[in-house]
């Protein structure tokens, strides 16, 4: 068989093995987007203004349907922050899919992850750029994409880390031993 015509392997970066496609395509097309924006933007005019609103669309966007829809039906998380209305206290709410109903395709998850860990990583070095060329007045806009990026990739990373210890704490419940239920109460304690 041709190696170039050989199936992609489970797990691999083709998003033909995604589950969800057009979720895949539209998280990694916001993601891009925004980025390519900037990018010739800040290349190929000096309409900082049009570049300014186009990439805080992309971005907003991005935000939005990676915390709503592409982290739920990619990897089974979602997370969001409610407000106390008595104490006016912020703090942030985890939701994971139950373990054993939802399957999380490995190629849909190396793309999430990928792209969430990447992208902040991106927009660092092009606010460093904007540092070493002097171009002060684009910084304001890398500023929000990076704080916007990072907020997401943070709390995805929390969010995963909640799933995966509620996945032990279950585990350890439902086999029924002293063992089980100390390390629930345990965890419980940590994410109230």
């Amino acid at each position: 068989m041709d190696p170039a015509h050989a199936a992609p392997v489970p797990g691999s970066l083709s998003w033909r093995l995604s589950s969800h496609p057009i979720t895949l395509l539209t998280f990694v097309g916001f993601r891009i987007g925004s980025l390519l924006t900037y990018l010739f933007g800040m290349i190929f005019t000096d309409n900082l203004v049009l570049i300014f609103i186009v990439t805080i669309l992309l971005l907003a966007a991005d935000f939005y349907y990676l915390k709503n829809i592409a982290g739920r039906r990619l990897v089974g998380l979602r997370w969001w922050n409610e407000v106390d209305p008595q104490t006016g206290d912020s703090h942030w709410v985890f939701e994971s899919s139950e373990p054993g109903t939802k399957t999380i395709n490995p190629t849909d998850s190396r793309f999430f992850w990928l792209a969430i860990y990447a992208q902040p990583v991106l927009w660092a070095v092009l606010a460093l750029f904007a540092l070493i060329t002097f171009k002060f007045i684009w910084l304001p806009l890398v500023v929000i994409a990076l704080i916007l990026t990072s907020t997401n990739s943070l709390a995805f990373s929390r969010c995963d880390k909640f799933s995966n210890a509620s996945n032990l704490a279950g585990s350890a419940l439902n086999g029924g031993n002293l063992a089980g239920s100390i390390a629930s109460n345990m965890v419980g304690r940590f994410f109230r």
